[in-house]
């Protein structure tokens, strides 16, 4: 249905937002209200969305999300099936609280551990949780000596921007590869804290220059919205493009091929369970847009 509506026919990478729980309440967590929903995949609706991407577009990566993921029951067997039966290159996205154990456990089958931190010390704690910096240092430390590669990513806000680049210092330390720097949207619990909103665009640009001029060994990928204009609209152009990045499927199925409509009931399509099909829903403020591309920093 994708392909007929938007001749889009090959989708690299599915985000897959397996649940909406959460053992955490970020402040600036864009689900808000949602993390306490009981919406979520069952292993055999994840297992086979994941079989339709990989058969009619070509997907060839998974990065699972939740909420938490690894609160998941079923996490091993979503894994396990995306990695040895699909041969998906197959990435998560935690908090990386207390995951030891499961870690230990789908490791084998793991390509990518991406952790979410916003700060160093209590800077993060203060957004995230009491105690989670170190519980994500030590699921870093952890995934290392398992051979797992590690990334890690963080959402720029008012309270953490001057420590981006002490946090990409310690993550190099640690072995991590990537850190993602992501735009604080405010929807969800965002809405309710305005004081993270940074209100000085030219903020931006001086993080960027920061960043240009760091000697950093750790790659740093910045969302284009990170800057004075923030991105342009990048709306889908008739006739093309016939590949696409990545497609988003929250909890309930509803898809979206932009991050400017995560968190909002803004979608196009939608992943029907029960027939195991994609569906045509289009509503007043549907948009078919997609993401910018993002800017790098550091090692190529």
């Amino acid at each position: 249905m994708i392909s007929e509506v938007t001749g889009i026919r090959r989708i690299r990478m599915l985000y897959l937002q397996l649940l909406y729980r959460c053992n955490f309440e970020c402040l600036h967590c864009f689900h808000g209200k949602r993390l306490q929903h009981a919406d979520a995949f069952t292993a055999d609706e994840a297992i086979s969305l994941l079989t339709l991407m990989c058969d009619q577009y070509g997907t060839e990566a998974v990065t699972l999300l939740g909420g938490e993921p690894f609160v998941y029951r079923d996490l091993s067997q979503v894994v396990q099936y995306a990695k040895r039966d699909l041969g998906l290159r197959v990435e998560i996205c935690t908090n990386g609280y207390r995951i030891e154990r499961r870690l230990t456990e789908i490791g084998p089958d793991l390509d990518l551990l991406r952790v979410s931190l916003e700060g160093i010390g209590s800077t993060n704690d203060q957004i995230r949780k009491f105690g989670s910096y170190r519980s994500a240092l030590s699921a870093l430390e952890i995934a290392q000596r398992l051979g797992v590669r590690t990334g890690a990513t963080m959402t720029v806000t008012s309270r953490n921007i001057e420590e981006v680049l002490p946090l990409a210092r310690v993550l190099q330390g640690y072995g991590v590869e990537q850190l993602k720097l992501h735009c604080l949207r405010p929807v969800g619990n965002a809405a309710d804290h305005p004081e993270l909103l940074i209100t000085d665009p030219a903020a931006y640009t001086r993080l960027r220059d920061r960043l240009d001029a760091a000697d950093l060994e750790i790659e740093v990928i910045v969302d284009e919205d990170l800057s004075e204009a923030g991105a342009p609209d990048a709306c889908l152009p008739a006739g093309g493009p016939v590949e696409i990045e990545r497609i988003e499927a929250d909890p309930r199925g509803a898809l979206t091929m932009s991050c400017k409509a995560v968190g909002k009931d803004s979608h196009a399509f939608w992943y029907d369970k029960l027939t195991d099909h994609i569906d045509h829903r289009p509503s007043p403020t549907d948009e078919l847009t997609l993401a910018v591309p993002d800017v790098v920093y550091g090692r190529v």
